[in-house]
């Protein structure tokens, strides 16, 4: 890495059944920009769409807290905010530490999973709240099942139960 870092968040947006999705990064202003699997290999090409995500990421056990993410309040946005609201989409979003020279170079600092489940939006902004798997399976949602593809590996700090 060079001299100069900088943090960027890449955003994986998909309905509950869905395997790929939408993907944003807000960091490579107007620009694509690649993103390598660890888990499959594969590399997937991120398009920048400007937006902020917040929120606990991490507790000490391991488990994620509610996050939330903005995007401008346009008509774009609002369209597939609407439908995401109401299908529940998941959300997946990678906070990584970038070398601003090259698109190649950067390390994965955090990893939040969460499921959207209520959203609104104002005069500039338009906002999704989200749960975190974890606390979206004792609502029933996404049907009381955790996959690694929803959850990741799990913590080993995690009390899990299973029925």
């Amino acid at each position: 890495m060079s001299d100069t870092l900088a943090f960027g968040q890449y955003l994986t947006l998909r309905t509950p059944t869905q395997q790929g999705g939408y993907q944003f990064q807000n960091y490579w202003v107007n620009e694509d920009a690649p993103f390598a699997n660890v888990d499959t290999g594969e590399t997937i090409t991120f398009g920048y769409m400007p937006f902020a995500f917040s929120g606990s990421t991490l507790t000490k056990s391991g488990d994620n807290q509610p996050a939330t993410l903005a995007f401008p309040n346009n008509d774009l946005s609002r369209g597939w905010a609407a439908t995401a609201i109401q299908d529940r989409w998941i959300a997946n979003v990678r906070i990584l530490l970038l070398n601003p020279d090259d698109k190649n170079d950067y390390t994965l600092i955090s990893r939040y999973v969460g499921q959207i489940v209520s959203g609104g939006w104002d005069g500039t902004a338009l906002k999704l709240n989200m749960a975190s798997v974890f606390d979206a399976v004792g609502a029933d949602v996404p049907r009381k099942k955790l996959t690694q593809q929803l959850v990741g590996h799990l913590p080993l700090t995690s009390n899990v139960r299973v029925q």
